[in-house]
């Protein structure tokens, strides 16, 4: 009996001790390694940016349909056409060019869009350019 639990109590030890090596090889050595610099890694931010009640920019604008203000997919079609600056737009340093008759309705967002990084705005940026078809 004492054997057996003195080899039971060894296996348990054994078992975390290769979990810890394990956990450790993994923080060394993670499996993926993600770029901050990716494109791909800025658009999922800025997703889960619009898409946060941070921004709560879904509130007003769905991908593909317009609700209080353009759909995503229209914004980018007509920043594309007309070489626009969205994110000059978005620090209140141009014009709006999609929907001016809308833009007092957007003006209370600037107040929290100004609290936001040049990263957090960027990642919006491509976020939204992400959706021209």
């Amino acid at each position: 009996m004492k054997f057996f639990m003195f080899s039971m109590l060894a296996l348990s030890f054994l078992g975390v001790s290769c979990n810890k090596e394990e956990k450790k090889s993994k923080e060394l050595y993670p499996e993926e390694v993600v770029d901050p610099n990716d494109p791909k890694v800025i658009i999922e931010q800025g997703k889960e940016l619009f898409n946060s009640n941070k921004a709560a920019c879904y509130t007003c604008h769905l991908p593909d349909k317009k609700v209080i203000g353009p759909s995503i997919q229209e914004i980018a079609k007509i920043y594309q056409e007309k070489n626009g600056d969205m994110f000059a737009f978005l620090r209140q340093k141009a014009e709006p060019i999609v929907d001016p008759a809308q833009y007092d309705v957007m003006k209370a967002n600037f107040a929290i869009i100004k609290t936001f990084s040049d990263e957090e705005v960027k990642s919006l940026e491509l976020y939204i350019k992400s959706h021209l078809k």
